[in-house]
């Protein structure tokens, strides 16, 4: 299973989490099978390229999106595309998925969503 989160360079599962997910300078891709890890960078419209970053971590078949927090739309978008996305990660990559795998993460919902992204 592919896991991704938004991080702050490309130093793997040491990487710090990135507290605002849009604007995340990486995001860096975990396959909890294989122990693969993959770093690509944040080229979406946030970031100056096109596109946006759920699109982007679709497209690397990611089934799972753990973050900080995010706003409503991107939950929503993640939904769309059948990933599954976890709120309340801090630390390190290594961290968050630890902390997903023992159920310390919350499941994304509209009630908890990121309020300064409510429009």
């Amino acid at each position: 299973m592919k896991v991704a989160v938004p991080t702050m360079g490309d130093q793997g599962l040491n990487e710090l989490i990135c507290a605002h997910f849009g604007r995340a300078e990486t995001f860096t891709i975990v396959d909890t099978d294989s122990g693969d890890v993959e770093v690509i960078p944040n080229t979406s419209e946030h970031m100056g390229g096109t596109g946006l970053p759920p699109e982007l971590i679709s497209a690397k078949g990611a089934h799972v999106m753990l973050a900080g927090g995010l706003g409503p739309k991107a939950v929503k978008m993640f939904e769309g595309y059948g990933i599954d996305v976890f709120v309340g990660a801090t630390g390190t990559v290594r961290d968050a998925i630890s902390d997903w795998k023992e159920g310390y993460l919350e499941e994304a919902t509209d009630e908890n969503a990121c309020r300064e992204h409510r429009h």
